[in-house]
């Protein structure tokens, strides 16, 4: 398993600014699609509380489960830039 997971939603347009932002720096993740279906996301829901998409695991940092693209391109920006 990657150190880097994203929970994504096709189509999404918050999950491609953190694609983009994984891609930008060269980083290798996992990727994990959500069903479309909020009451259907139950293993995103466990990771960070909520069903909203997307949602990052970073082992190597500590981060279990930060939603919130921007917060995501922010901390992939201050660690791995």
């Amino acid at each position: 398993m990657s150190e880097l997971v994203l929970y994504e939603l096709p189509g999404c347009p918050y999950c491609a600014k953190v694609i983009t932002k994984l891609d930008e720096l060269g980083l290798d993740y996992e990727s994990r699609e959500v069903p479309r279906a909020h009451s259907e996301r139950t293993e995103v829901e466990e990771v960070s509380g909520q069903t909203g998409v997307p949602v990052l695991i970073d082992e190597a940092n500590d981060v279990n489960g930060m939603a919130e693209s921007t917060d995501i391109v922010d901390h992939l920006e201050t660690h791995y830039a």
